[in-house]
């Protein structure tokens, strides 16, 4: 498939994207939902996080990605080795991070964990799928906020413990409770809850490239 014939066009995302904290290292930043962490291969698709921020600096790479509907605070490196740094704490999971979620119903449990394997779904791209045979460990922890018998939701916090592609929303799914505003993986009825995809990274704790020291990062959920 051609870039000009990809059917996913982005729709234009207004909110502009909020510096948390800076030096000459990191980028601390919200971003807001309805918005390409990178610049996708179409050409209408070229307005991202590092679209955006590489006009005021030159240098910034992006470290990890949130997906486009998910809004929250990410890391945004300023040269190769403060990205280099960055990039082994992930790949040693000593970063931690949590995300703001509303579900679908009423989850029952106070917390828990989502251990379900994840692979690529090669007949429906971009999807991810469960797969107990050939996925990858995939694992969860969830702590109950609050519950809305009215509204029929839970708000709860995630703790990802692995980062795979799309998993708090195929483990949300998996065990009953979908993101409201999820065009992927929830109901009819769970994506009409909500114009957007409710959720939010919320924090995101790392050592910092230069000083060592651990840093806590910190972006208030907007819902």
């Amino acid at each position: 498939m051609q870039p000009q014939d990809d059917p996913f066009i982005v729709p234009e995302c207004k909110e502009e994207i909020v510096i948390l904290y800076q030096d000459k290292e990191i980028l601390l930043i919200n971003k807001p939902t309805g918005l390409l962490s990178l610049s996708g291969k179409h050409p209408l698709n070229k307005d991202s996080v590092h679209y955006r921020l590489v006009k005021d600096f030159p240098t910034a790479t992006i470290v990890h990605r949130l997906d486009f509907g998910t809004s929250g605070i990410m890391i945004v490196a300023l040269n190769k080795v403060a990205n280099g740094i960055i990039t082994k704490q992930f790949q040693a999971r000593t970063i931690t991070k949590t995300y703001t979620a509303v579900l679908y119903g009423l989850v029952e449990n106070k917390n828990g964990i989502i251990d379900v394997p994840i692979i690529k779904d090669s007949e429906n791209f971009p999807l991810q799928k469960v797969c107990f045979t050939d996925g990858k460990p995939a694992l969860t922890h969830y702590q109950v906020v609050t519950r809305s018998k009215d509204l029929m939701s839970t708000r709860v916090l995630f703790s990802p413990i692995t980062g795979r592609t799309h998993q708090l929303r195929i483990h949300s799914m998996q065990f009953g409770h979908p993101i409201l505003g999820c065009d992927l993986y929830a109901s009819d009825i769970a994506f009409s809850m909500s114009d957007r995809l409710m959720l939010h990274a919320t924090s995101i704790d790392f050592d910092h490239p230069t000083t060592g020291e651990r840093v806590f990062g910190q972006c208030p959920c907007p819902f």
